[in-house]
């Protein structure tokens, strides 16, 4: 299996997602977390990684805009952008939540951190019409900032009770795992461009 290292040093990559619950495990054990297993998963199959939980529960795009600077400062290789369903469960304006999303994806092209953007889709609870623009958000700023698109982050997981905290909305740890099986792919595929990119 091909080992990947970053470009800027012999340590492990450092992936960093910038998320909410979903990625931080809400009531779940450290190891059950999404970056941990993650983490784990990526191992497995060979690169050399690190992914510190550094999801925030409660965590809208404005708050994750907001401290982005604060993460970058922890310097990270690749990036993980998973939020969203706050602003979808607090009926945010769309706009607004598509702003922040623009504003966090151009700051890290300027940096130049590799990242995956993962999508979300509204509370069909809020109508027809805000889903409809909520859930576009996602598959445009892809297009536009030229970056991978995971399309929808609960993918396998979303109203499955089996795989769900009593809440309905918090993935099990084994709801955790399918999210990883289903995104490992769209994550080694950055990995493995990074790893490109640095010969």
């Amino acid at each position: 299996m091909a080992q990947v290292t970053p470009a800027t040093s012999g340590g492990p990559i450092k992936i960093i997602v910038l998320g909410d619950s979903l990625s931080a495990g809400y009531k779940l054990p450290r190891e059950a977390a999404f970056t941990s297993q993650l983490e784990v998963a990526l191992k497995a199959k060979g690169y050399d990684v690190t992914v510190p939980n550094t999801g925030v529960s409660g965590e809208t795009t404005s708050g994750g805009l907001s401290r982005l600077d604060w993460v970058l400062g922890d310097k990270p290789d690749m990036m993980i952008v998973e939020l969203g369903a706050n602003d979808g469960l607090r009926g945010i304006d769309p706009a607004r939540t598509r702003e922040n999303l623009d504003k966090i994806l151009s700051k890290l092209k300027e940096k130049k951190v590799p990242v995956l953007l993962a999508g979300m889709m509204a509370p069909r609870n809020l109508g027809s019409e805000y889903a409809k623009v909520f859930d576009a958000i996602y598959p445009d700023l892809a297009k536009k900032h030229g970056v991978p698109l995971y399309p929808f982050f609960l993918e396998g997981v979303a109203m499955d009770p089996k795989l769900n905290q009593e809440d309905g909305m918090h993935p099990t740890a084994e709801g955790v795992a399918v999210i990883v099986k289903n995104i490992m792919p769209s994550v080694m595929a950055v990995l493995d461009t990074m790893k490109a990119g640095a010969k």
